[in-house]
């Protein structure tokens, strides 16, 4: 179905090695005179296992990428603990592997995207990658998600972490926390990532500075506030080698994706 709208892959998850709740319902808010998306969902969801089985029974034959986590009560110097569960049994069904290090709705978890715990994270995480592809006889590429509120210096520094540890590709980005934009509605008060329009410069600053610390040596995927043809081209024309769609969806619905691949090809 996905496939028939034009998507030329999907990416599922977040998932966690166990299963868990996420916060506390309500969790999700629409703003649509920003067209815009709150959401504190808190990686809700049925555990690694549980995905694997979805996958495995859902047959899909497309471009497949598994975005992984880790869990809320996992403390965040064990992190890498659950990245390599989580990537251990996600590998054999992935087209590729999101590294999430950037929701803001997960204690923490941000603290990942830079210094020494990068540095660790990224390491540990290629050695594994060796190693299933020796195992399965397949290299999975590894991709991962940044903010849209982080200082040039900050890009900077993950850009170089890239290049070390050979990171296969980078999503440019994630939610922001900055809720200025949606001035005086109430969602502005609310606990959560914004998503949607209001995103979209912030997600193209952070895309340009990255593309251009990296100049080309690590593929990019542009995403945050795509809801035009123009959105997702500009997205491309700032170094995206793709682009993905969630809250374009929601106030553009599927005629989206076909707009955006006639201005695309």
């Amino acid at each position: 179905a996905f496939a028939a709208l034009g998507f030329g892959f999907i990416e599922v998850g977040t998932v966690t090695p166990r299963s868990q709740a996420g916060n506390p319902q309500p969790r999700l808010f629409r703003a649509p005179e920003h067209r815009a998306i709150v959401n504190r969902m808190g990686f809700n969801n049925g555990g690694i296992d549980a995905l694997v089985a979805n996958v495995k029974r859902a047959k899909y034959t497309g471009i497949l990428g598994i975005n992984i986590g880790k869990n809320a009560d996992t403390p965040i110097e064990r992190a890498a603990e659950d990245y390599l569960a989580c990537m251990e049994k996600a590998y054999p069904y992935a087209s590729y592997i999101t590294i999430n290090i950037s929701s803001p709705n997960t204690k923490n978890l941000r603290s990942l995207q830079g210094g020494e715990e990068l540095d660790k994270l990224l390491g540990s995480l290629k050695e594994k990658q060796a190693q299933l592809a020796q195992d399965i006889g397949r290299y999975v590429p590894l991709a991962v998600k940044i903010a849209p509120d982080l200082e040039e210096t900050e890009i900077a520094a993950i850009a170089e972490a890239l290049r070390r540890h050979e990171i296969d590709g980078a999503i440019a980005t994630n939610t922001t926390v900055n809720k200025t934009a949606l001035g005086t509605s109430p969602l502005a008060q609310e606990a959560g990532g914004l998503s949607g329009e209001p995103v979209r410069e912030p997600s193209n600053r952070v895309l340009s500075a990255l593309a251009g610390e990296l100049g080309g040596s690590v593929p990019l995927i542009g995403a945050g506030g795509i809801l035009s043809a123009e959105d997702a081209a500009q997205k491309m024309r700032l170094g995206a080698s793709a682009v993905q769609l969630y809250s374009g969806l929601v106030y553009r619905g599927p005629a989206l994706v076909r707009e955006c691949l006639r201005a695309l090809v």
